[in-house]
């Protein structure tokens, strides 16, 4: 009985959860005036960034609007989404996040993953490594905020200096305190580096994708661990969240 009592409460939460995504993203925009990209024929849409990016896609594999390349995170779902909905566009869409990757790293990847592409629309979320790494002995990482914050304003200097066209989309990264390796000692510490990326995205013209009210608004439905495996990785749940989320950044 106690089994039955359990499954019908977790289903119940499953369900009023799945429910509520699109009302939860809708709660934390709904007094945002958000910029949004608009999407044009023959766009090429450029994902970077960390492993919730990533999201095992094939590294192997050069591909587009593929599931090897694009992986199975919030990037596959929203590409689903934007192939489905902007058939007449021919959009091409690539996945370049590599799991572990901070800032100075993403910077090492400007020649093969974004000149190489030449992408019109770039949406990069990057930042949560850039502070984890710090608490991992065995990683031995030194990076500060400022590293942080002048590591991601080369990038996007750069990308405005020779892909002066591309549109940006900046992702928030985000903890969900109390879930595995996120506890108080990530805080305020986190909270910094998160307002350095919209700090940056007001700074370049960039839409912002507030990922941390997201989440946070989550939490009024169900608790982190069903929307995180650890506090940053999402489960189904939080990828789907994610990708509800992010298709806010397109018009």
């Amino acid at each position: 009985m106690t089994t039955r009592r359990n499954f019908i409460k977790k289903a119940a939460i499953g369900s009023a959860a799945a429910i509520s995504i699109p009302a939860i993203v809708n709660a934390v925009f709904a007094s945002e005036k958000s910029k949004k990209v608009a999407l044009k024929k023959d766009d090429i849409i450029l994902f970077h960034g960390d492993s919730i990016t990533d999201s095992g896609r094939d590294w192997g594999k050069h591909e587009f609007n593929t599931i090897p390349g694009l992986g199975n995170g919030y990037v596959l779902l929203s590409a689903a989404k934007l192939l489905n909905k902007h058939a007449d566009k021919k959009l091409t869409i690539y996945n370049k996040g590599i799991s572990g990757f901070k800032t100075n790293q993403l910077l090492t990847k400007w020649n093969d993953d974004f000149l190489a592409i030449k992408p019109t629309v770039i949406s990069i979320m990057i930042g949560v490594n850039d502070y984890w790494h710090t608490k991992i002995t065995s990683i031995n990482y030194k990076g500060t905020l400022d590293d942080y914050r002048n590591n991601y304003r080369k990038l996007l200097t750069d990308i405005k200096k020779d892909l002066p066209a591309a549109r940006l989309i900046l992702a928030e990264p985000f903890g969900l305190k109390g879930v595995k390796h996120v506890d108080d000692t990530w805080y305020p510490a986190l909270d910094n580096f998160r307002n350095v990326s919209k700090e940056l995205a007001t700074e370049f013209g960039a839409v912002f994708i507030p990922y941390q009210a997201v989440f946070n608004e989550a939490l009024k439905v169900a608790p982190g661990d069903y929307w995180t495996t650890d506090g940053v990785h999402p489960t189904i749940a939080g990828t789907s969240l994610m990708s509800e989320a992010w298709l806010k950044a397109i018009e």
